[in-house]
């Protein structure tokens, strides 16, 4: 959390410099509504000149072969290239032979996972799991909200968990799993957590990996999207689950999915699934009745553009230019407005694509009502929990990355001055 130069907490001040305060925000707030201002901060998505850093990828590829002389024209691959399998494992400390490469999108290949276990079970399944009276999944909190919708569109019931420093809360997480055979699984974006920035603790993963469970097929769905999206020269190191699993006598716990979307191009990347030697060959079985191979023509065209693993880490460090100016941006902002207030509390992230903000409780919807009001999108209250529904409302997902940074410094200062109008409204009614 963030901290600056001491402030008198509002709760501390007199009901005279409470109301004194409130006509000052008031003022600050109809100078921002008269700004017409028109700014979006509602998704993590790269900014144009982040995408131009991947151009090189549009005069490419030089071949039609890949090194093993298969026309990637061609049907077949159904595993993708194994050019790419490889860049994927190095990236994220597995083996290639792991590794299923697809289209562009790993929220796809999520997607079918899950929907592959309702209608066939996994491999260790009694039965395909829309037989079971009630599936639940366990969701750390604040977490990813297309997720949460992806179970809520499948019928999948949600419990959650506290999202903490070093990952989900694992004594919750077992006092969930331990006796109920109808959790069967869980989600985790270890690395950078959308939207805390929280990094799973090796020690809390092979916790998670261990520990014993009701359910004979439970499943960890992984979702490392921001393995590599440092924004410091600290690069931090996700947490070897496929190994942890296999060392805890779990192999088929965890599969793990990652993609170059906010590496090359959002829509037109490439996706990646790895899993153990059953999970994987249960996949490609699935697979196989939906495709006849991936575009490998892609494919191929990253593989040139990076040439291995250290291509797409030093690419990341352009990335990490242009976007860490952005966060401390956000960081400037708050704790110039609002530190020592006792108001808020926000993250500030060595990687990722986000910054967690904590208003007062039971504002955060009036703040982003303020911000839409004054031209400023946010993601809207709640949106980080299952079915929107925070119940402290509290909570606010910020994404600095897609505006200039001109516009990030703008925005940040408009709703620094809408937390703490809503904080104000509320002390004083």
């Amino acid at each position: 959390m963030t901290s600056s130069t001491p402030t008198t907490p509002l709760t501390e001040l007199s009901t005279e410099e409470l109301a004194a305060r409130l006509q000052t925000a008031r003022t600050d707030y109809a100078a921002l509504v008269e700004r017409g201002l028109k700014l979006d901060l509602t998704r993590g998505k790269p900014g144009s000149d982040q995408l131009d850093l991947s151009d090189g990828l549009l005069q490419l590829p030089t071949s039609t072969k890949d090194r093993a002389g298969v026309d990637v024209r061609n049907y077949g691959g159904l595993d993708g290239l194994p050019e790419m399998r490889e860049i994927f494992a190095d990236l994220l400390g597995v083996d290639p032979g792991q590794v299923v490469v697809g289209g562009n999108s790993s929220l796809t290949m999520m997607y079918q996972v899950v929907t592959w276990l309702l209608l066939a079970g996994a491999p260790d399944s009694p039965r395909p799991w829309s037989q079971e009276p009630v599936v639940k999944f366990i969701c750390p909190v604040p977490g990813y909200d297309r997720h949460f919708t992806m179970l809520a569109e499948l019928g999948i019931e949600m419990v959650t968990v506290p999202m903490n420093e070093d990952g989900p809360d694992v004594a919750a997480v077992k006092a969930l799993v331990s006796d109920d055979p109808s959790v069967k699984g869980m989600w985790i974006v270890p690395t950078y957590a959308n939207p805390t920035g929280s990094v799973c603790s090796a020690e809390v993963a092979a916790e998670l990996m261990a520990m014993p469970t009701a359910a004979p097929d439970f499943r960890i769905l992984w979702d490392n999207a921001y393995a590599v999206h440092h924004l410091t020269d600290v690069e931090t190191k996700s947490a070897d689950a496929l190994g942890l699993a296999a060392a805890s006598g779990h192999p088929n716990r965890v599969i793990m999915f990652a993609s170059t979307s906010k590496i090359t191009y959002a829509g037109s990347g490439v996706a990646c699934l790895a899993a153990s030697a059953e999970n994987r060959a249960w996949y490609l079985a699935r697979l196989g009745f939906a495709s006849i191979g991936p575009d490998k023509v892609n494919q191929l065209r990253h593989v040139e553009f990076f040439g291995d693993a250290d291509g797409v880490r030093a690419h990341m460090r352009k990335h990490r230019d242009l976007i860490a100016p952005k966060f401390a941006a956000v960081q400037e902002a708050l704790g110039s407005r609002l530190a020592g207030l006792g108001i808020a509390t926000w993250s500030d992230p060595v990687g990722g694509y986000f910054v967690d903000l904590n208003v007062l409780d039971g504002t955060a919807s009036r703040v982003v009502q303020l911000a839409k009001e004054a031209g400023i999108a946010l993601t809207p209250a709640g949106s980080a929990f299952p079915h929107g529904n925070d119940p402290d409302d509290r909570n606010i997902r910020l994404a600095p990355t897609f505006p200039s940074l001109d516009d990030v410094v703008t925005a940040m200062a408009g709703v620094a001055v809408c937390v703490e109008l809503a904080a104000l409204e509320q002390l004083t009614a």
